[in-house]
């Protein structure tokens, strides 16, 4: 029985596009993998403190720190939801990030966590991909990827749903079909990853 780690960090729980993106990925999994567990975190709802200088002293021995470790450990697969919030991802996951990642205990290319297949739900309002305007200012995907393969040595995948204000904006309204096209992409995306990483983890 495999077990899914789903962890979502969006401010708002309603209309929220990568929160909307990560639940069609769960019931793709629950419908192709029904006896696995899904474990989930919703880091804006309950966020975690920040680390501290006694938690980062214990490492492991710190009871949340070892905790989030250990959960994470035990996943054989992670979702994350990540919005795009002034250019980088949202505090709440940093603070996930800094507790989870352990010097020593599971960092590192040969730690627990190497080769744990990790997706990542990256919502942006705008588009920053490779050619557009604001290409330089995409943190999200750079940052996780370098700290989830080069931290935790895990298998990285992105599905990038963009241009999620065009419905709100007016001056974003001729990118809508554009918006659309990528929100369908997405929702496709979560949907295929998920059915084919429940196959693999269920043979």
């Amino acid at each position: 029985m495999a077990t899914l780690l789903h962890l979502d960090s969006a401010v708002f729980p309603q209309g929220s596009t990568s929160r909307e993106v990560t639940a069609a990925f769960v019931a793709a999994w629950r419908e192709q993998h029904p006896d696995g567990e899904v474990v989930y975190r919703d880091l804006a709802a309950d966020p975690l403190p920040h680390l501290d200088a006694s938690a980062v002293a214990a490492g492991a021995a710190d009871t949340l720190r070892g905790e989030l470790a250990a959960e994470l450990t035990a996943a054989d697969a992670v979702l994350i939801g990540a919005p795009m919030y002034n250019f980088s991802i949202p505090s709440t996951l940093k603070a996930w990030l800094d507790q989870v990642i352990i010097v020593g205990h599971n960092a590192g290319a040969d730690g627990p966590v190497a080769g744990t297949p990790v997706t990542v739900v990256a919502s942006r309002g705008g588009s920053y991909a490779p050619g557009t305007p604001r290409e330089d200012f995409e943190f999200v995907q750079n940052y996780l990827e370098k700290v989830l393969t080069g931290m935790l040595g895990a298998e990285v995948d992105f599905i990038v749903p963009e241009l999620t204000l065009a419905h709100s904006k007016p001056e974003m309204a001729d990118l809508i079909p554009l918006a659309d096209a990528s929100r369908d992409q997405a929702f496709t995306a979560a949907t295929e990853k998920a059915k084919a990483l429940a196959a693999r983890l269920a043979a």
